[in-house]
């Protein structure tokens, strides 16, 4: 409203402006009226400071605006990203992900950009060319004729300009993908030397987007320059003919000036409007690139069971059915699991077996196709999410470190956690010893991606951080495949008081890792072909987790 508020007044500054003008051309200078010419220079000089401190005034309240909606629009934004399923992220590079963030950058810039101001501006110029009649009827035509003219060129040059727009894009985001990717594997990438060709592969998707960006500038500026001549020519012909009634008589030279002002006035929106173009166009493009991510739905919120108290962790499994897409065959098919709260359970089979995918849904971050999952006799698809997974501790393979303290990390699920708390699941986890070592502890700053740490001691942090929010199920995928044996060794050592009490799911490919399990679940092609205790197993006939045990043992039958 202030902005409006504030171009109303301008525009009418605007049309004072020539009126000034006029009287000083047709009055002052034909009647040498030199109280008169003060009088003018004052009102004008008065004018010119309104106006001045209208536009600056304009200006701030736009820029006010923008960046609250800039905030509220970024605030959204990450959070519609963090409440977004695991799908979501699984099936888009990282690279085009943040290239759709980074469009935020593009509707802030338009929001703030005077191109917006010419909406307003080419509103108010209808009052304008009333005021043109008023002046002269012909000169007013030939002004509004050049119009339509304005709109022709908008029309040609659009869906050109857009085309190239939506390329530029699209070559932008394969470039910062390749990048993310470079960056991410460059110690891959130099073990393979492979610099020469990453370096070709750059500079190819640097090439094309270099392309499609020129090309969008060069298409856009035949728009502008069109749009000028036109302005140019239209000036010309007013000039001409205004020329022709002032000899006429029927118009005075004041009375041309102040029209070819207030002319100005009327199609200098219109000289901005190419520009206007290709950043509407953008802008019409970010809105659909963040359209990907909001319109994308997120993680179900609905709540049937609000007031839970804290898991016991019986967990029971019915007919559950999953494939990650409708046209993808069945990952999972028909499983059906009962888990009284603190039993042990190892899962092993064949690598895609789906043994990773079964414990993602247990977390909901995967919703099945057909079949239930019960937490305590409550189906985990009416329950809050958050509240479901601050109940799971989860140890992967390869764990994520941010780059924060030791404490943070171990702490991420409640920064406000004390010290004797951290201190203790790193004693359990087998950190306490080499972070007593590191000269600040725990307060040690772990850089990109725990590059200054070795491999056995991020994955010790990562379990610590599992087992400081005393987790009633704990979910360990491979969790100590990474480790050297002095660390296995220490966790295993601390097993026993790790698994007290909760519900614990061990998923391994060494069979070592799984044989004190209260049961073992042997999963092949999706489905539970074997479940019981290791001695069990091992006496069954054609037994699958025997061939297992066997070849890992070098006990295989000759």
């Amino acid at each position: 409203a202030h902005v409006i508020v504030a171009s109303l007044f301008i525009q009418m500054f605007a049309l004072v402006t020539p009126l000034f003008f006029q009287v000083v051309i047709d009055k002052v200078l034909v009647h040498r009226a030199l109280s008169t010419l003060i009088v003018v220079a004052v009102g004008l000089a008065v004018v010119s400071l309104f106006d001045v401190i209208l536009q600056y005034l304009r200006s701030y309240a736009l820029s006010h605006t923008t960046s609250r909606i800039d905030v509220e629009l970024g605030s959204r934004l990450f959070d519609h990203l963090l409440r977004l399923p695991l799908a979501y992220f699984e099936t888009r590079p990282a690279g085009q992900t943040v290239a759709r963030v980074r469009e935020v950058e593009t509707i802030r810039a338009f929001l703030t950009n005077q191109a917006l101001t010419s909406i307003l501006d080419m509103i108010f110029a209808t009052v304008l060319i009333a005021v043109m009649f008023v002046y002269s009827l012909t000169l007013t035509l030939i002004v509004l004729i050049s119009i339509p003219v304005y709109v022709l060129i908008v029309g040609f040059i659009r869906p050109i300009l857009r085309d190239k727009i939506n390329e530029r894009f699209y070559n932008g985001a394969a470039s910062q993908q390749f990048l993310v990717e470079s960056i991410f594997g460059i110690q891959t990438l130099k073990a393979a030397a492979v610099e020469p060709t990453l370096r070709n592969q750059w500079e190819e998707r640097l090439a094309a987007y270099v392309k499609s960006s020129f090309q969008a500038t060069v298409i856009s500026s035949v728009g502008q320059n069109s749009i000028q001549y036109v302005s140019k020519a239209t000036s010309v012909l007013v000039l001409f003919a205004g020329a022709e009634a002032v000899m006429e008589g029927s118009l005075t030279l004041g009375g041309l000036i102040a029209f070819n002002m207030i002319m100005n006035q009327v199609t200098a929106p219109l000289l901005r409007l190419a520009q206007f173009w290709q950043e509407c166009q953008q802008v019409q493009i970010s809105v659909q690139r963040l359209g990907d991510i909001f319109n994308f739905p997120p993680e179900s919120q609905r709540i049937a069971h609000a007031n839970l108290p804290p898991a016991k962790g019986a967990i029971r499994i019915n007919n559950l059915t999953f494939r990650y897409r409708s046209d993808s065959g069945e990952v999972l098919r028909n499983i059906n699991l009962d888990i009284p709260a603190g039993q042990v359970i190892g899962i092993v089979g064949p690598s895609g077996s789906g043994k990773s995918t079964l414990t993602k849904l247990i977390q909901r971050l995967y919703r099945p196709e057909r079949g239930e999952i019960f937490l305590d006799g409550v189906d985990i698809a009416q329950v809050d999410p958050a509240w479901l997974r601050r109940q799971i501790g989860v140890v992967l393979q390869e764990n994520v470190l941010f780059n924060r303290t030791i404490h943070e990390n171990i702490a991420l699920a409640n920064p406000g956690m004390p010290r004797p708390l951290v201190m203790q699941a790193a004693r359990l986890a087998g950190a306490d010893e080499f972070l007593a070592k590191l000269p600040l502890g725990y307060e040690t700053p772990i850089e990109e991606r725990g590059s200054n740490l070795s491999g056995g001691q991020r994955q010790r942090i990562a379990i610590a951080r599992a087992l400081v929010t005393q987790p009633r199920i704990l979910i360990f995928d491979e969790a100590t495949s990474a480790l050297d044996f002095e660390s296995e060794r220490i966790i295993q050592a601390n097993m026993r008081q790790i698994v007290q009490n909760r519900t614990v799911l061990i998923i391994a490919h060494r069979l070592a890792a799984v044989r004190d399990c209260d049961r073992i679940i042997v999963i092949d092609n999706g489905s539970i072909i074997e479940d019981g205790l290791q001695k069990e197993l091992l006496e069954r006939p054609d037994s699958a987790y025997g061939k297992l045990w066997r070849d890992q043992m070098g006990l295989h039958r000759q």
